[in-house]
């Protein structure tokens, strides 16, 4: 299949690349800069100039392809809730792009839309109005009443693995700054985790499984990662104390941050192993975590306000 995706040189978009070119795909790939570019002809695709923001360069990329997978998304969480208008803006265009036809749009959501506490499945929905990136789902309904062929793969808080610059780098460089390495309350909250390549192949499958329209997939290899265990390491790790902090205390320490820090949810992928055969095989989050790859300096997300 010829596929455009977007979010191409990202950290999943870039493992992406590598899982479809591998299985015989071809890829298109959409590039804001020359650099962006060339990275994507080097490792194997061909480069579509654009960004998110050119409406007719995505409806272009989108016409020329049998399918269609968008991970692109603005992580400056300062600009949370207009970077997620524009994930909204971007799916309806590219919907627009392939009404009545069966060629799959794969949009990328995310696990902590959905409720927290209790173990989350993919029949679960968000909560209208808890989260702006809601708008990628309600984007992605919209589409599909308008007959096109379009599925849902919410991705963990954490996809880890080598070029990480997400949550665990930012958890390793607050602290660094700080001089501890932090929890909140008993440290007993949890995080779902998948790395980045088996998140890579579960998009793969996605799109040559051709599920139902509509249906959600989970991007989850581990159901539940004690949050105190994440921070022992990088304690460990960086030779910096371990401590707990109270709410009140984390925002201080965490800054934008806290509300991930502070995030407690399990979620399972049964039923999107069940369907599609996928079975993740690499590294677990702590084990991944526990390298020194990780502890090299890297960029990190941007600051939410």
């Amino acid at each position: 299949m010829r596929v455009f995706l977007t979010g191409a040189t990202g950290f999943v978009g870039s493992a992406i690349v590598q899982e479809l070119t591998g299985a015989g795909h071809q890829v298109l790939g959409l590039a804001r800069t020359e650099e962006a570019a060339r990275s994507l002809v080097s490792a194997g695709a061909e480069a579509h100039r654009g960004d998110i923001n050119d409406a007719d360069s995505l409806r272009s990329g989108a016409a020329d392809a049998d399918g269609v997978i968008h991970t692109a998304f603005n992580h400056d969480f300062s600009k949370f809730k207009a970077s997620s208008e524009i994930d909204r803006r971007v799916i309806e265009t590219l919907g627009s792009a392939l009404v009545g036809s069966d060629r799959p749009l794969i949009v990328t959501s995310a696990i902590g839309l959905l409720k927290q506490g209790s173990l989350a499945t993919e029949e679960d929905m968000p909560l209208s109005g808890s989260n702006p990136r809601i708008a990628s789902e309600e984007a992605a309904d919209l589409v599909g009443s308008h007959r096109v062929n379009v599925s849902v793969v919410r991705l963990a808080p954490s996809v880890h693995g080598d070029g990480d610059h997400a949550f665990l780098a930012t958890l390793i460089r607050i602290a660094r700054e700080k001089g501890e390495s932090a929890y909140i309350g008993d440290g007993l909250n949890y995080w779902p985790a998948v790395h980045r390549l088996d998140a890579a192949q579960l998009f793969r499958l996605v799109l040559e499984g051709a599920p139902a329209p509509g249906t959600r997939l989970h991007g989850v290899a581990e159901e539940a990662v004690v949050f105190g265990e994440i921070a022992k390491i990088i304690g460990r790790r960086l030779n910096v104390p371990l401590v707990s902090k109270s709410p009140e205390e984390a925002v201080d320490h965490f800054g934008w941050f806290a509300y991930f820090a502070a995030m407690h949810i399990r979620a399972s992928s049964k039923q999107t192993r069940e369907r599609l055969g996928w079975s993740p095989v690499r590294p677990g989050l702590l084990a991944d975590l526990d390298r020194d790859s990780y502890f090299a300096s890297q960029k990190v997300l941007s600051k939410m306000a």
